[in-house]
Parts: structure tokens; C-alpha cells; sequence
């Protein structure tokens, strides 16, 4: 008897062990070519846990910092942050954001838009970069400029994450 009930606590045991390895359970953002959808890096995320894009802006050569949310099945835009104006940046509040001066003088334009990812083209001299859990990571480093990535969050197992590219 007592067998019998080892044998079922240990096979219990092992069911709820690969339920967990496999059960798509964590959030992460996942990087992926947006041509072939094949991932090439991702992060487990929280929810509602940010990450800073960044890039040089092509007309004004200036820095500009995108932040975005993880947020269950999707992202949010939450902000821009950029030093000066030019092509494409925003010049004053509207429906769509909020254009403030930060108490660092750096302009901030809030939107807080869902969407289900983003595309990025890897700039040749854009230097697009990802800052996530204190790690940055250039995405000419992921893959050659010129390439569109998308950035999105998906659910995914441990197993998934262990042997994907991501970090912790």
C-alpha cells in the first residue's frame, strides 16, 4: 500500500513538474524578425514593467527615448523623451499625447497607446537600442540594419524561455 501511494506522490510530482516546464505561464517581450516571425531574443517580464527604445532621431541627430509597458497580451506606448524638435516629433499637446518640458528640460509627449507590437527597422545610423532590466542591447547586434523587428509580448513557458535567447 504504502508503494502504491510513493509510486503516485512521485508520479503526481512529476506530472505537476512538466505541467509547469510547459504551461505557458510567464510574460515575456520577444524580439523577432517581423518578415519570418522567427524570435532572435527575448526578457521575462512583469506586468506592467517597462523598457526604454532608443534611438538617434535621422533628421535632428538628437536622442530620442521611447518608453513602453508590457501589458498582458500587448504594449503601451507610454512616452517619448527627446531634447529638440524635428521631423515626425511632436510640437505641441493634442488628442492623441500630452507635450510637457520635464524639470530636466527634456520635452516629454505622453500617449499611452495599446498596441500589439511594435516594428522597427535597425537604422544604419540610428543606433537603436533596448534597455531592459537594467541591460541594454543594440539591435544591430540582433540583426542587420535594415531589418524590420518586431517588438511584442507573448506568453511562454519556462522551457520556452529556457531555450530561447532570454535574459532574467
Amino acid at each position: 500500500m504504502w508503494k502504491r501511494l510513493l509510486v503516485g506522490v512521485v508520479l503526481s510530482g512529476a506530472l505537476v513538474s512538466i505541467l509547469y516546464v510547459l504551461y505557458p505561464s510567464r510574460t515575456i517581450l520577444e524580439i523577432a524578425g517581423a518578415q519570418t516571425g522567427r524570435a532572435i531574443w527575448c526578457a521575462e517580464m512583469a506586468e506592467d514593467e517597462e523598457f526604454v527604445l532608443s534611438f538617434v532621431h535621422s533628421v535632428n541627430r538628437r536622442p530620442v527615448y521611447d518608453t513602453l509597458r508590457a501589458a498582458g497580451d500587448h504594449l503601451i506606448i507610454v512616452k517619448s523623451r527627446f531634447d529638440a524638435f524635428g521631423a515626425g516629433m511632436p510640437e505641441t499637446s493634442t488628442q492623441d499625447g500630452k507635450l510637457a518640458v520635464g524639470p530636466d528640460g527634456w520635452l516629454e509627449w505622453t500617449v499611452n497607446r495599446p498596441v500589439p507590437e511594435v516594428v522597427v527597422r535597425v537604422g544604419r545610423v540610428a543606433n537603436h537600442s533596448l534597455r531592459v532590466k537594467g541591460r541594454e542591447t543594440a539591435l544591430a547586434d540582433l540583426a542587420e540594419p535594415g531589418t524590420p523587428l518586431a517588438l511584442r509580448v507573448r506568453a511562454a513557458s519556462v522551457f520556452g524561455i529556457w531555450k530561447g535567447k532570454c535574459i532574467w
